[in-house]
């Protein structure tokens, strides 16, 4: 191979290049992708802060996914307010961002928030989402049953990782006609429209609260909630063929 062509595949395969440019495209030129990747990338190192505080942690009022929704705020304003132009890595500025926004997160928290489980939140920003104010009582009922039963396959496709949950899926979910289903919904979330797609993967993958994701995306979190929706009706529909 040339030497030319050798540095060619250098520039390809460089991840400073490679992160530069994903910078470069998400702040000249608004792509959603890019955020999302850069989100990504960085999610991990969020995880890890938070996961070193809470072992620090100095009061037993808060669980995990409190801090891990402090860190994953602080990754999205680091996203916001990095300028790659400075060269200082994202790394370090993104790290400070995430420990002050745990340690701010911690110091301002309500009495009433702190009796919320992270769970529970999560939880009952899904059922908001589904819930339709004008809809006829028992199809709304419905849906939602179908929406939440939709939102437990997907948790189990392996897409989201069991450290937020304690109490382990019972073995009649391990069924073959429920792993099918899983499968199924797996290779549907392919399928799905971009917006909608990252809705479901962020939320079910990362666990993000819908206000989260609504940061992520710069859309309204009724938005988010609209889209969560229409996605989980897409993938129902599939299902239902599948049958």
């Amino acid at each position: 191979m040339s030497t030319r062509a050798q540095s060619g595949l250098e520039v390809v395969v460089d991840p400073i290049r490679a992160e530069a440019s994903l910078w470069r495209r998400f702040r000249f030129e608004d792509d959603l992708r890019c955020r999302e990747t850069l989100f990504n990338r960085y999610f991990v190192l969020a995880r890890a802060i938070a996961k070193r505080l809470f072992r620090q942690r100095m009061t037993a009022r808060l669980e995990r996914g409190d801090f891990d929704q402090f860190a994953c705020e602080g990754l999205l304003q680091a996203l916001d307010r990095f300028d790659p132009l400075r060269g200082v890595p994202f790394s370090a500025y993104a790290r400070r961002r995430i420990v002050g926004n745990i340690a701010s997160g911690i110091a301002t928290m309500s009495e009433i928030d702190a009796q919320l489980t992270y769970r529970h939140r999560v939880e009952q920003g899904r059922l908001r989402s589904l819930m339709i104010g004008d809809a006829d009582p028992i199809a709304a009922l419905s849906d939602l049953a179908i929406g939440l039963a939709l939102g437990l396959m997907l948790e189990g496709t392996g897409m989201i990782d069991g450290e937020n949950r304690s109490d382990p899926r019972p073995n009649a979910y391990d069924s073959l006609a429920w792993r099918e289903a899983q499968a199924i919904l797996h290779r549907e979330m392919v399928n799905l429209p971009e917006q909608e797609a990252i809705v479901v993967r962020q939320h079910y993958d990362h666990g993000l609260p819908f206000a989260q994701v609504a940061q992520l995306m710069n859309l309204s979190r009724g938005r988010i909630s609209q889209l969560h929706r229409t996605a989980l009706e897409r993938l129902r529909k599939r299902l239902g063929a599948w049958r």
